[in-house]
């Protein structure tokens, strides 16, 4: 499928992984946003569940196996080129998840894999809805105990 100028959103997932008192990031590898740091995450495969898609997305994208993850929230990120045109259509299923096991390490897509101290979170310029959606992550850790 082709990704950039689409003629239908495209599903993407994203998954916070928490660890302690750190998140999983990566940096990104392709557009849209490559550079950047972000959650590990990707395209959803036809006949994948969303949930076997996180797992996927987090084991391929950082060698990192989660625990289940539970939904966050949904965000759509639409982008226009200088003519209006959408240039990307995604439509991301966003969930949290604890981490169960290995260490970081860039595959696939990302650039980079790392730990990041939620304390550090505001030292990168992330996307806002990135941030958005790991405080709901972690309010929900908070919550559940």
């Amino acid at each position: 499928m082709v990704r950039d100028y689409p003629d239908r959103p495209i599903v993407g997932i994203g998954v916070v992984v928490l660890k302690g008192d750190d998140v999983l990031l990566i940096r990104r590898g392709k557009a849209p946003r490559a550079g950047q740091w972000s959650l590990p995450g990707g395209a959803q495969k036809l006949g994948e569940t969303v949930f076997e898609a996180a797992r996927r997305e987090v084991l391929e994208e950082c060698g990192v196996t989660i625990a289940a993850a539970t939904l966050l929230d949904v965000v759509d990120s639409i982008d226009r080129d200088d003519d209006g045109r959408v240039r990307f259509h995604y439509t991301l299923i966003d969930f949290g998840a604890d981490w169960r096991g290995g260490d970081p390490v860039a595959g696939s897509d990302a650039a980079a894999a790392q730990w990041v101290s939620l304390a550090a979170l505001d030292d990168l310029k992330l996307w806002a809805e990135t941030v958005r959606i790991v405080g709901l992550a972690v309010a929900r850790r908070s919550a559940t105990g």
